[in-house]
């Protein structure tokens, strides 16, 4: 072994397990455990056997037992391996993850005038990044909030203090999502569908079951209203005031956008959808939400954010029983009636509000106590326990 000789090999073993879980690899606190054990049984000069030992314990499917052999040279014997980039002190194959992050931010960019031609939002004290025990220094990448696209980003991309899920987690929040959606009202339609215990009779349908009986309307057919799941927008806040919170809310979103087929959009001066990026099954689920939340810079400006999802992004789904779910803190650089002027005419297209904080109290902004009246409900969500309390209201 030639990783980290200096540091204690339950550490070293830590960031291995860490390596295999962002891979999909199910390595809880008792895989570690047997994993610890096998080391101190085995040896740590027998590479082979070791490595045996460990895959046994760790690797529970024909996939997984694939991909064991690379994600054990990358750890251990990051020498061995060609083409490949230091990041966060591992040595990871390059990715085209990155490239997709800062093909975000470029279309972000280009959908918003150059800062000569619009004046650029002004910063104000809220959209510093909230201070925390592994904050203190200015020159730390979450210090920074990800302003910066070059070596300050790729850090952020591989961060992970705080936001790595346990697998049990992960489990938690899907059935939770699965449960809220089960509970949306859907939507009844003008359109009626074919049904055995029906309400209307299908009289064309039964006169063609009735040539099987000679004219007689012996087998008649029915007909229900058509309903459907009403459509759920999620508008995440990534701004620097949301930092410590963004990878909460992305786990969510990335959890409806798979059970209730949630459109799921970031923003912070500007707004960009990201369904895709959180809908592709891939085994590096952290990595993809730590890249959202990775580069995005000052300011948030909700109320203009909310204004192109009416006027382009949502335009031809929002209709009557949309829910649109707001994601942020409320701290708006712009104007405080802009906001209030969004929210109506997101309730003019018959959409339903609910906005979601990380405060125990409701936001205390201007900006939202002016359009309190357009929103249905607050939601604090701070956990996945704070979820679980809102999922009576969220229907």
């Amino acid at each position: 072994m030639t990783h980290a000789p200096a540091l204690a090999p339950s550490e070293t073993l830590a960031g291995f397990a860490a390596l295999l879980r962002d891979h999909g690899l199910s390595v809880g606190v008792a895989e570690q455990r047997a994993m610890l054990q096998a080391a101190l049984l085995v040896g740590g000069l027998n590479g082979p056997r070791l490595n045996a030992a460990w895959r046994a314990i760790a690797c529970h499917s024909a996939r997984e037992w694939r991909l064991w052999p690379d994600l054990f040279a990358r750890y251990w014997h990051p020498e061995r391996l060609r083409g490949t980039v230091r990041v966060s002190g591992q040595t990871r194959p390059q990715r085209d993850l990155r490239q997709a992050v800062q093909q975000l931010h470029e279309q972000m960019d280009a959908a918003q005038p150059p800062p000569t031609a619009a004046k650029a939002a002004p910063q104000t004290a809220a959209d510093a990044p909230h201070a925390s025990a592994g904050d203190s220094e200015a020159g730390t990448p979450r210090a920074m909030g990800g302003a910066s696209r070059s070596a300050p980003q790729l850090e952020a991309l591989h961060q992970r203090d705080g936001q790595m899920w346990l697998p049990q987690e992960l489990g938690t929040l899907q059935r939770l999502a699965r449960q809220i959606t089960a509970q949306l009202r859907p939507l009844p339609t003008r359109r009626w569908r074919h049904a055995p215990p029906g309400h209307r009779l299908d009289l064309r349908q039964t006169l063609r079951r009735s040539v099987a009986w000679g004219g007689e309307p012996l087998a008649p057919a029915w007909q229900v209203k058509r309903v459907e799941p009403p459509r759920l927008f999620i508008l995440a806040d990534v701004s620097r005031s949301m930092e410590s919170h963004a990878a909460l809310f992305l786990r969510i979103a990335r959890a409806f956008a798979i059970e209730a087929q949630a459109r799921v959009f970031v923003f912070h001066t500007r707004l960009a959808e990201v369904t895709p990026l959180m809908q592709r099954d891939s085994a590096t689920v952290q990595e993809k939400i730590n890249a959202v939340t990775a580069g995005f810079g000052a300011g948030t400006r909700i109320a203009t954010s909310l204004q192109d999802f009416a006027r382009v992004h949502a335009r031809a789904q929002l209709r009557r029983g949309a829910r649109v779910w707001v994601m942020s803190d409320g701290f708006d650089t712009d104007a405080p009636e802009h906001l209030a002027d969004a929210l109506r005419a997101l309730r003019g297209h018959g959409a339903r509000i609910t906005w979601f904080h990380p405060t125990r109290q409701a936001p205390a902004a201007a900006a939202v106590r002016n359009a309190r009246e357009h929103i249905d409900r607050f939601v604090p969500l701070a956990s996945l326990a704070d979820l679980a309390a809102a999922r009576p209201v969220l229907h």
